[in-house]
């Protein structure tokens, strides 16, 4: 299998999670846009989706999927969204598309979170992919300087404005023994919105696509 097999073998296991007449949180990035197609094909046993970005909003609603707004939905049963890296104990790195906030939102109101990714991303240590941090563009030079303290090489990613309206600052060369503590570090820097540590809300279920296919780690 390729990886890009890989990422669709796990898309389309987890639709084993997804029930009848709810709404389905659903993520952003390439692992998570096979998982939208797939959606499509129940589309008519689901009341619709909660959509963590612009563009997976615009791919759920081109598939005829409606997407609800999140303040008006009081729960959701589960999340479906990949990662950049994930341990054995369901901590994970995201933000590589710079939606981590919206991400983390939705995570937070779902019952439960099924991470969607292929074998790479499975890691013993979070941080050899750099950590993105949402930052309010006046803060980033004082946020940056506050992460290097925390031993990081933080950089900005030039050309990236997220959702919100702000910008993210990309923390290499951290070894992220403790993700739980670090995310609330990190949170606690003035001008953070939110960081990439999906730790203190970790996922509960990972479905990962191996070369022998989908395999289901709880």
């Amino acid at each position: 299998m390729t990886q890009d097999e890989m990422k669709k073998a796990a898309a389309l296991k987890a639709l084993e999670f997804v029930q009848e007449d709810t709404i389905v949180g659903v993520g952003t990035g390439s692992t998570v846009n096979h998982f939208i197609d797939a959606l499509a094909t129940m589309k008519h046993k689901i009341e619709g989706a909660v959509s963590s970005s612009e563009e997976s909003t615009k791919r759920l609603r081109a598939l005829g999927i409606e997407v609800f707004d999140l303040n008006s939905v009081s729960e959701i049963d589960v999340y479906v969204d990949g990662a950049d890296e994930i341990t054995e104990h369901m901590a994970m790195i995201k933000g590589g598309g710079a939606a981590l906030t919206r991400e983390k939102i939705v995570a937070a109101v779902a019952k439960t979170f099924v991470c969607i990714c292929d074998e790479s991303k499975q890691v013993p240590v979070l941080g050899k992919f750099p950590l993105p941090v949402e930052v309010i563009p006046m803060a980033r030079s004082y946020v940056a300087r506050e992460l290097v303290k925390l031993g990081g090489d933080p950089e900005y990613r030039l050309g990236v404005v997220t959702d919100n309206g702000n910008v993210i600052l990309d923390v290499h060369n951290l070894d992220i023994i403790d993700p739980t503590a670090l995310e609330a570090k990190i949170n606690a820097i003035v001008g953070v919105v939110t960081n990439g540590l999906f730790a203190h809300r970790g996922a509960d279920i990972l479905v990962l696509g191996t070369k022998n296919g989908a395999k289901v780690v709880k």
